[in-house]
């Protein structure tokens, strides 16, 4: 594995450092396939935003109660008077998590204008006559890949398919560390190797940097 110790973080820490900085585990407010009060499965539906309006749907959503998951990370932005500010931005551009059922999320958008940029994102059919059906993602895959992808730090990146499209490798589990417990897949990106968490044809992130001894074979 590439090990990045010495590299400094936007807040000033190194990667080295980082052990003493684990995060909280994250996990879901939800149980996993808990119902509304009609008996309807909850569902994870990543949503496509458009005009780069992620932030403003996520805070509706939480006003709403309506739980989500928006990845987010730190970047170095130009200003028009020529000045830079570091602010929290979009990881994945134009792309949000919802957790609610179907129903509630069609309802959303056909009567409050401001949902109106949400859309469905749908599955590809595997096989010629088949129809498309608007894609969800499993509880255990989410929470798999949120566990990483709500860190907003140097430990981890965010990838575009191109990064890990087509390139096969070994699976993986966390077993000690900031990371135990996420699974993964070992994956060569710039010439070094990372445990890659990803949701196919979705988004992927990488971890910077898990030592040898931190990982069980799958």
């Amino acid at each position: 594995m590439n090990r990045l110790n010495g590299k400094k973080n936007t807040d000033g820490t190194t990667l080295g450092s980082m052990v003493s900085l684990c995060f909280t585990p994250f996990t879901s407010k939800n149980n996993v396939n808990q119902e509304d009060n009609s008996g309807n499965l909850l569902h994870w539906f990543p949503m496509r935003i458009t005009y780069h309006r992620e932030m403003r749907i996520k805070s509706l959503l939480d006003e709403m109660g309506i739980e989500n998951f928006l990845p987010l990370h730190w970047e170095v932005v130009e200003l028009k008077n020529g000045g830079k500010k570091r602010m929290l931005l979009p990881a994945i551009h134009n792309l949000i998590f919802v957790r609610a059922t179907q129903a509630i999320l069609t309802e959303l958008k056909m009567t409050r204008e401001e949902f109106a940029p949400m859309r469905y994102m749908m599955k590809r059919p595997v096989a010629n006559g088949e129809k498309s059906e608007i894609m969800h993602v499993p509880d255990q895959q989410m929470e798999n890949f949120m566990r990483v992808a709500s860190v907003q730090d140097d430990r981890v990146m965010f990838l575009d398919n191109n990064d890990f499209i087509n390139k096969v490798g070994q699976r993986v589990k966390v077993i000690d560390g900031c990371f135990s417990g996420v699974e993964g897949v070992i994956k060569r990106i710039n010439r070094n190797k990372h445990v890659v968490v990803q949701l196919e044809g979705l988004a992927a992130v990488a971890i910077a940097f898990v030592p040898a001894s931190h990982l069980s074979l799958l």
